[in-house]
Parts: C-alpha cells; sequence; structure tokens
C-alpha cells in the first residue's frame, strides 16, 4: 500500500519489529517521505492516536510499506445517550 496524507494506519509488527505486539499503533499519516527503493522502507510523519481518535504525538517512523494496513476505526464504543422529550407547556 502506498500511504497518502489523511489515511488512517494500523501500525504492528507487518510494518516494523519495533511496533510489534502490544507497542502497535494506530497512525494519522501527515506526510510521506521518499521510499528507500531497494529496501522497501518509507518514512512517514504523522500522529498516533489513542482509543478515543485524540491525537497523543506527532512522530516519524520508518516502516516497510508492504507491511502497512489501513486501521478499521480508532475511536471505542460510545454510550448510547437517553433523549427526553421538552416537556409541553400548556
Amino acid at each position: 500500500m502506498r500511504p497518502q496524507p489523511g489515511d488512517l494506519l494500523r501500525v504492528d509488527g507487518r510494518a516494523s519489529v519495533q511496533f510489534g505486539g502490544d507497542r502497535a499503533l494506530t497512525f494519522r499519516v501527515v506526510s510521506v517521505g521518499p521510499e528507500v527503493p531497494h529496501t522497501g522502507w518509507i518514512w512517514l510523519t504523522g500522529y498516533v492516536l489513542n482509543r478515543r481518535g485524540t491525537a497523543t504525538v506527532k512522530r516519524e517512523i520508518f516502516v516497510q510499506r508492504a507491511g502497512l494496513r489501513r486501521a478499521t476505526s480508532t475511536l471505542a464504543p460510545s454510550r448510547s445517550r437517553v433523549t427526553r422529550p421538552y416537556a409541553s407547556q400548556a
């Protein structure tokens, strides 16, 4: 996959051993550096997102392009809101 600015990625051990196991992260791409042609690795700049989808830190990461996966969602399940109708004024 060729990432583009704005893409939401799940970066794990398939992209680089440094993101294996519990060090995997959800990453919003800001910019894409040049690919190192003979190795398939690429520099990405972007933000690490928490479970709520909030950016927590800006990072530059060096990853294998072939190991990148699109993230399905970063948001935690939301609680359902109960709405109450307004009391009618007569």
